[in-house]
C-alpha cells in the first residue's frame, strides 16, 4: 500500500508539472500567433491601402482615380474626397463608420466585428482625401482557433504521455528496490555473510545498495556478537557449575554432606558472574556520570589480598557499578594466577586514567595476547577467564583494555577522566 501510494504521489506531480507547463506553452504559443496574425491583417490593410493611394490624382481641380478599380477592390476599398465617395461600394451595415473615418484627419486602424478598417489621409493639396480599406479577419481567427485547438490536444496527448512514461518508470525502479531489499532480508536471514558489493555507487541503486551492504554487515555482526555472549556466558558459568557437581559427587561416593563452604564459595561465584554479565548488557556511559575510582577498586577487591597504589582521590567518568564490573574479573585472575603478589595502580594520562592490574605470575604469552578476551582463550597457565566479560563491559562503555605481554600478569584499563564542573 505505502509503495502504491508513492507510486501514485510520483505520478500525480509528475502530471502536475506536465500540466502547468503545457499551459504555459500553449497561452505563450496563442499570444505569439495572434499577434503575428493581427501584424499580418495591418501589413494586408497598408498594402491595399497604399495600392490604392498610388491611383488617386486631382485633375481640372478634381479628385480622380487614374485607373479603374477592380470590382473585388470596389467592395473592400473606398475614396472620400472632400467629404464626398468618389470610389468603391461602402456595404449598408458600414456605412456610419466609414464616413466617420473619412471625416477624420488622421490615418487610424478600427476593428468593426470580424473586420478591420484602415483609413489613410491621401497627400493633395486643396482637398481632403482619405482612402479607406476592408480586411476580413474571419480568416486569422478561423487559424487561430486551429492551433489553439490544435495545441490542447498536442498538450493533452503530452500530459498522458508524461504520466504514462513516470508510471512505468517509478514502478521499475521500485521493483528493483522492491527486489534488493527482499534479496537483503533474505540474506540476513540465511546468508548473512553476502553482500550487493555494487561497487562505487553511480546512481542511487548503488548508493542504495551499499546502504544495505552495511546493514548486511551491522547484521552480520549482531549475530556475531550474539555467539560471543553465549560463548561467554556458557564460559563463565561452566567452572562454578563442574565445582558443585564435582563436590556432589564426592559427597555422594563418600556418603558425607559437602561442605556449606564450598556450596556457597561457588554459589557466589556463579552469582558474580550472572552479575557481571548482566551488567555487560545494561552498560551505559550518560553524560555527567562520574565514580571515586579508589572506592570503586575497595569493592571490587572485597577484602582480597590485594595492593593499592592510588592518588588520594580519582574520579572517573564512569558508573561506580561498571568500574566495579570491569577490576573484579581482572583481580579474580590476578590472584588465581600469582605467585605471591597482586597490586593495582593508577596514574593520569593526559584526559584519560589509566589502572594496570598486575601479579607476579607468568604472565601473557606474547603470541596470544592480542586473543586473551576472546572466548575460550587462555594463556599463563589459565589466563582467560572473565576476560571476554570484561571486554564486552569495555565496549559498552567505552573503556579501552589490552593485555600487555611483559613477563608478568598485566592488563591495562585506559578510562575516561572525569571533567572537572564548570
Amino acid at each position: 500500500m505505502a509503495v502504491t501510494g508513492f507510486r501514485k504521489r510520483v505520478v500525480a506531480l509528475t502530471v502536475l508539472i506536465a500540466t502547468a507547463v503545457v499551459a504555459i506553452l500553449v497561452v505563450v504559443s496563442h499570444v505569439l500567433l495572434s499577434r503575428v496574425t493581427d501584424a499580418d491583417a495591418h501589413d494586408l490593410a497598408r498594402t491595399r491601402a497604399e495600392a490604392v493611394t498610388a491611383n488617386v490624382t486631382a485633375v481640372g481641380g478634381r479628385v480622380v482615380l487614374t485607373e479603374n478599380s477592380s470590382e473585388a477592390l470596389d467592395e473592400v476599398a473606398w475614396v472620400y474626397a472632400d467629404g464626398r465617395l468618389i470610389d468603391g461600394n461602402v456595404p449598408a451595415n458600414m456605412v456610419e463608420r466609414v464616413e466617420a473615418l473619412a471625416g477624420s484627419r488622421r490615418s487610424q486602424t478600427v476593428a468593426v466585428g470580424h473586420y478591420l478598417l484602415y483609413a489613410r489621409k491621401v497627400p493633395l493639396d486643396g482637398h481632403h482625401v482619405m482612402v479607406i480599406v476592408r480586411v476580413d479577419l474571419t480568416p486569422y481567427e478561423t487559424s487561430e482557433q486551429h492551433s489553439l485547438t490544435l495545441s490542447l490536444i498536442l498538450g493533452g496527448l503530452t500530459i498522458l504521455l508524461a504520466g504514462g512514461v513516470a508510471h512505468l518508470v517509478v514502478r521499475r525502479a521500485l521493483r528493483v528496490v522492491h527486489e534488493m531489499a527482499a534479496l537483503a532480508d533474505d540474506w540476513g536471514h540465511h546468508e548473512p555473510g553476502r553482500r550487493f558489493d555494487l561497487g562505487v555507487p553511480r546512481d542511487e541503486f548503488g548508493e542504495l545498495g551499499r546502504t544495505l551492504d552495511h546493514l548486511l554487515e551491522r547484521v552480520d555482526n549482531a549475530l556475531a556478537d550474539e555467539r560471543r555472549l553465549t560463548d561467554e556466558i556458557a564460559h563463565e558459568l561452566r567452572t562454578p557449575l563442574t565445582v558443585l557437581q564435582g563436590e556432589a559427587q564426592l559427597a555422594q561416593l563418600s556418603g558425607e554432606l559437602v561442605a556449606p563452604e564450598a556450596v556457597l564459595s561457588e554459589v557466589e561465584r556463579l552469582n558474580a558472574a550472572i552479575t557481571t554479565i548482566l551488567r555487560a548488557a545494561r552498560a551505559r556511559t550518560d553524560a555527567g556520570t562520574r565514580c571515586d575510582l579508589r572506592s570503586a577498586a575497595r569493592q571490587a577487591i572485597a577484602g582480597r589480598a590485594v595492593e593499592v597504589a592510588f592518588p588520594a582521590k580519582v574520579e572517573v567518568a564512569v558508573a561506580a557499578d561498571v568500574a566495579v564490573s570491569l577490576l573484579s574479573p581482572l583481580l579474580e585472575n590476578g590472584l588465581r594466577h600469582a605467585r605471591s603478589r597482586v597490586w593495582i595502580t593508577a596514574r593520569n594520562q593526559g584526559e584519560a586514567i589509566v589502572v594496570d592490574v598486575l601479579d607476579d605470575g607468568p604472565g601473557f604469552d606474547p603470541a596470544e595476547v592480542d586473543r586473551v578476551f576472546e572466548a575460550g582463550v587462555t594463556g599463563g597457565g589459565g589466563y582467560g577467564l572473565g576476560l571476554p566479560v570484561v571486554r564486552r563491559i569495555a565496549t559498552s562503555a567505552g573503556v579501552e583494555v589490552r593485555a600487555i605481554a611483559d613477563g608478568r600478569g598485566h592488563v591495562e584499563v585506559t578510562l575516561p577522566g572525569a571533567r572537572a564542573a564548570t
